[in-house]
Order: C-alpha cells, then structure tokens, then sequence
C-alpha cells in the first residue's frame, strides 16, 4: 500500500499591501492555480497533495498588493493538463497569459491550442525530486522556437553545473526559474551562481528573482521581534538585477505549493518588499514588474 501523499499548506489568508506602490502593470510572473478538484482533477502521479488554490483567491491578493498582470505557471500536480491555465486565461480579460508543460505525447495541434490561448512558454525541469531530462528539452526545443515560446527552466545547482554545455546550447530565450535556487549560505561566489551571472552576459537568458521563501536559509516568514524575513537572498537579488537589468523578472510562487512546515509560508506583502530592497531605484523596479515581462511575454 502506497503512503499518503504530504498535505501542503495553503498561502496566508491575510496578505498585506507592501510599502511602496507598484506601477500599473505590474506583474506576477510565477504563480500557480491548483484545481479546485472538483472541477481540474490533480494528476495522479503528483508528489504531494495541494490545497485547492483557485483563480478567484489568486485575483483577491492581487487586488490587494497592487498586481495587475500575471503569468499562471502550470505545477507539476496537475501534469500536462493545461485546462486550469486556459481557464484562467480566458476569464482575467487580458491580465493573464501562461506558461505550461509538455511531453513528447503532446501534438503540434494541442501546442497550437494553447498558443490561440495565450500560453507564451513552456517548463522544463532538471531537479533531483521530480522527473525530467535534458533529452526532454532537446524533443521540445524546435516545438518553442516554431511558436515562439521561452523556455522556463527549473533547475538545482548541482544539474545546472553538470548540464552547462547544454544549457548554453539552447537556440531560444531562457528564463532560469528561482536564481537557480542557489543556496545564499555558499555566498555569491559559489560555482552555480557565477554560472547564472555568466549566461545573464547572453541576451538569451532571464531570470526570475522569485522562491526567496524557498531558498533562504533562514526560511521562517515571521523572524523574531519582527522585521523583513528571507534578507539573506537580497545580495543575489542584486547581482543578478547588476548583471542583466532589463532580464530579470519578479514571480510570487503563490500559493508556494510544497511547503509543509508551519511558518513558512510567506506573506504577498512581504515579498514585495524584498523587491524594494532588490531594486531601491524605482526605475528599476518598473523594469522588473512592468517592462521585462511584458517585453518577455508580450502582453499587449
């Protein structure tokens, strides 16, 4: 008998507004929609079981923050089943476009499909935890380059050392999700982020300043006596806006499935603030909210 699969933790009820106004515009690049079940059933070879994190309760902390746009990223729970995607596309009158996954059992008219949609790119993983293989995006890189897709790639530090070759190789724009979730306690002279700050001198390549809460090495989104939490990321944050200012873009990770520890999920408000201390020039914060992704992904 199998074991139960691990319950996540649902996002903060209560998300705060952060301290600085965002520009019209802004947008979430990296969010995801989990059912609800009953209407888009999970995929039975999920690694954990998610709350139902519909578009109705994503809209509702947007509204609350001062997001404007958003790009819904297709989780690994619901498989290759862009229904959740599409549907959320379809109602947001323009707010939302996609970004979805894909196998080599996905036809060119399903593709075509979800690019009429608004789906704008595809994700691929190169993670010790789940399934996936260069070969994966070799099958699919000619597929994104016939519709003009970027390819999001969500890779560790020990798979993006050991892939270098073929990660340069890629002939179409690359978003490397969650700063290759480097760890900040090996600092910012660790081989995986100088990799990272090295492929930013290639135009090809972008990268999400996103998943502070996941890579932090102090994860607690509440640090005693109070205070900004996951301050230990701002330093790459940094470097990376250095490297490549009009490359990086911003993504929340809401509802931040697979977190299963109490006080580890961060709060929306939170997390913008971190955009502040990434990017204290308000110029440069509307190029990562506003500008990048909207070059990036084509919203009109």
């Amino acid at each position: 008998m199998s074991s139960p699969l691990r319950v996540c933790l649902p996002p903060d009820p209560n998300p705060r507004p952060p301290r600085w106004r965002l520009p019209p515009g802004a947008c979430d690049t990296h969010f995801h929609l989990f059912g609800p079940p009953n209407v888009f059933p999970y995929s039975p070879t999920r690694r954990y079981e998610p709350p139902a994190a519909p578009l109705e309760h994503f809209m509702a902390m947007c509204r609350i923050v001062g997001l404007s746009r958003g790009v819904v990223v297709l989780p690994t729970a619901h498989g290759t089943d862009a229904a959740t995607v599409v549907d959320a596309i379809g109602r947001s009158e323009g707010a939302l476009l996609g970004v979805t996954n894909f196998d080599q059992r996905t036809t060119d008219a399903e593709l075509d499909r979800l690019n009429a949609a608004g789906v704008r790119g595809a994700r691929f993983s190169l993670m010790s935890d789940r399934v996936g293989a260069s070969d994966d995006i070799s099958h699919a890189v000619k597929r994104l380059q016939r519709l003009g897709w970027s390819l999001d790639l969500h890779i560790e530090p020990a798979h993006f050392l050991a892939q270098e070759r073929f990660i340069r190789s890629l002939p179409v724009p690359v978003v490397i999700d969650h700063m290759a979730r480097v760890s900040p306690k090996d600092g910012l002279g660790q081989p995986a982020f100088r990799l990272l700050l090295d492929l930013l001198k290639d135009d090809r390549f972008w990268v999400k300043l996103s998943c502070a809460d996941k890579i932090s090495g102090d994860p607690r989104a509440h640090p005693p006596g109070g205070g900004l939490p996951f301050r230990d990321v701002i330093p790459f944050a940094q470097a990376a806006i250095a490297a490549a200012p009009d490359r990086c873009i911003w993504g929340s990770d809401w509802p931040h499935g697979n977190t299963f520890e109490p006080g580890r999920i961060p709060n929306e408000g939170d997390l913008l603030d971190l955009v502040a201390e990434f990017a204290p020039d308000e110029a440069q914060r509307r190029r990562i909210m506003v500008d990048n992704p909207a070059r990036l992904y084509g919203f009109a």
